[in-house]
């Protein structure tokens, strides 16, 4: 009886551990080098592709947790979004409505990547009930000021948090092999290529669906 009520208290430990599949904190470049237009193509896109049916449904179904985050130069990283549980359609469409809206923060501002991810890690500490955390980042230049991104390699491996991103190649061609090197880190991470913002909703939408999914990819492989 001792044994069978130890198996049961180890299960209902676990399931409570695994509350939600993912945690996803959605990180987006509002640094000087984003007009209004490309912050506007940025956010629609983003929440168009949360709103995708396959998207919306892993979210769902996985009971997610999103979070969104503003990030620009030293000293200017906000979430602008806490939080949120995915238990309902409503609360995704809740969601990605407030994605759509959120007013920009900054503008004309540096580039600090590894600031926001800094940010982004501290907000994973009340994510324990998630069985994977994972950062999405967007940008469409190098890091440029404060620490730099490949420097926090080694706590986010230590504290199980992937990073993935997606290159907006607008002014910089090769940003895609920077990211790479210096921003992705975690099993399975993958860099996404957008030739310029105007390719950005397609390839968030395939990015999140990859993410969301977890399909099977190697490391920086192409998206089709």
């Amino acid at each position: 009886m001792i044994v069978l009520r130890s198996l049961v208290t180890t299960l209902c430990l676990t399931s409570q551990a695994y509350a939600c599949d993912l945690a996803l904190a959605l990180a987006v470049d509002v640094s000087g080098s984003v007009d209004s237009e490309e912050y506007r193509i940025q956010m629609d896109g983003l929440a168009a592709g949360l709103r995708d049916p396959v998207v919306s449904e892993a979210l769902v179904r996985g009971e997610a947790q999103l979070m969104l985050v503003q990030w620009t130069g030293s000293s200017r990283q906000r979430i602008t979004i806490p939080w949120t549980r995915i238990d309902s359609f409503t609360a995704l469409d809740g969601f990605a409505n407030q994605v759509a809206n959120d007013p920009r923060v900054w503008r004309n501002f540096s580039t600090a990547i590894g600031e926001a991810l800094e940010t982004t890690i501290a907000s994973f500490g009340d994510m324990s009930m998630c069985k994977r955390h994972l950062i999405d980042l967007s940008g469409d230049g190098v890091s440029n000021e404060g620490v730099e991104p490949a420097k926090l390699h080694a706590k986010l491996r230590d504290s199980g948090i992937t990073v993935n991103a997606i290159a907006i190649e607008e002014s910089e061609p090769e940003l895609t092999a920077y990211f790479f090197e210096n921003v992705i880190v975690g099993e399975g991470a993958f860099v996404v290529s957008a030739a310029g913002f105007a390719d950005y909703p397609e390839r968030i939408r395939k990015k999140l669906l990859r993410e969301v999914t977890q399909q099977t990819a190697h490391v920086g492989s192409p998206l089709q």
